[in-house]
């Protein structure tokens, strides 16, 4: 529609006259019935069973694919130009790889911050990469920031269902929350998802990312 006013006043309007400041969209899961009565039931399980300081001693963990092509927001990168062929000259097209190049990271998270972050550069990751790589991890960082006291978090993914992983878990892990508890279709409760992993892509500089092997270095 057009106003016949200019793009500096409408700016002035909403900052100045209006008070108002810009928002990124929030994304969020859609949940189903099913999926809210077991986040409810979560919910309560953590008040009836968890104190608040052991909370702060939950080691929440995630794996992430990270693709090359996907990082790039077109959204927040814009060309200031005549027209739609000035910006193509000047870097406006991004190009997609028919077969874009992916890595897989693990990392873990609590109240006193984060731990190594391990590469997964496999396209799958089974229960024994998962016990080789990522527990030992796991434990030698909570180990020594909380001593025998504290609690892991993972999601309900299929290598962590594995009977080989259970058995290392109750082994080797004084408590953990397993996929019986943890709400399927909720990455909001885990701070990766909603926090730390959105961090972790601003600090790489995305302009010198043209290979995996290049992610990785970041």
């Amino acid at each position: 529609m057009e106003l016949g006013i200019s793009a500096a006043s409408v700016r002035r309007i909403l900052k100045v006259d209006l008070e108002l400041k810009p928002y990124k969209k929030v994304i969020e899961p859609s949940f189903s019935d099913d999926q809210k009565i077991k986040r409810e039931k979560f919910a309560n399980w953590v008040r009836n069973n968890f104190r608040k300081e052991e909370t702060m001693r939950i080691l929440f963990s995630d794996e992430k694919f990270f693709d090359i092509d996907d990082v790039y927001n077109s959204q927040n990168d814009r060309v200031w130009a005549v027209d739609r062929a000035d910006a193509d000259e000047k870097g406006g097209i991004q190009q997609r790889r028919k077969f874009p190049q992916k890595v897989m990271v693990w990392l873990s998270a609590c109240s006193k911050g984060v731990t190594p972050l391990v590469i997964l550069d496999d396209r799958t990751v089974d229960h024994a990469c998962y016990i080789k790589k990522v527990l030992p991890v796991a434990l030698k960082y909570v180990n020594k920031v909380f001593g025998d006291d504290w609690i892991f978090q993972q999601g309900g993914a299929m290598p962590h269902q594995h009977h080989l992983i259970q058995k290392r878990r109750q082994d080797n892990f004084p408590s953990f929350i397993n996929k019986d508890h943890w709400p399927p279709n909720s990455p909001d409760l885990n701070p990766l998802n909603y926090s730390i992993w959105d961090e972790f892509v601003n600090v790489i500089d995305w302009n010198k990312v043209k290979s995996q092997a290049i992610l990785i270095q970041q």
